[in-house]
């Protein structure tokens, strides 16, 4: 483990409900993050996706690519300090090719894994695929930029 949820709180500014990043596994600078969330049935989406039968929303495995990449994208700062990072946030540009191959459901462990395709400045292109049980879930290529608060 490199970083737990205490940890990520630190780099991301999201939190409950919206903090979608229970730890992060491995992270390679400029290239490289793992991470995973277990997915609750305590999770408040639930309450309404679906009742009787629950199902982990798309766009909620989409946004926490995204903040795994995120976690990658500060992390990949050079020499970047707390404060500064504290003053920045990753704000999403696109959202290309996703995909949702099987769905999630409460009780799996999502694993997210984001490969960098390409970063310019503070623009990161990145190739995301969220797994469980090593079977690809859901898939696509985000682009962000890190901007000031």
């Amino acid at each position: 483990m490199l970083y737990n949820v205490v940890e990520i709180q630190k780099i991301l500014p999201h939190r409950f409900p919206f903090l979608l990043v229970d730890r992060i596994d491995a992270l390679t600078p400029g290239e490289y993050v793992e991470g995973y969330k277990n997915v609750s049935i305590s999770e408040p989406v639930f309450q309404g996706h679906f009742p009787d039968h629950p199902i982990y929303p798309g766009v909620m495995i989409i946004e926490g690519m995204a903040q795994a990449g995120g976690v990658l994208a500060f992390k990949s700062m050079d020499n970047a300090t707390q404060e500064e990072i504290e003053n920045k946030v990753v704000y999403f540009m696109s959202i290309d090719k996703a995909k949702f191959r099987a769905p999630v459901t409460p009780g799996d462990k999502l694993v997210y894994k984001i490969s960098v395709i390409k970063n310019k400045g503070a623009i990161w292109q990145l190739d995301a695929k969220a797994y469980v049980d090593d079977k690809v879930v859901a898939q696509a290529e985000l682009k962000a930029m890190i901007v000031d608060k």
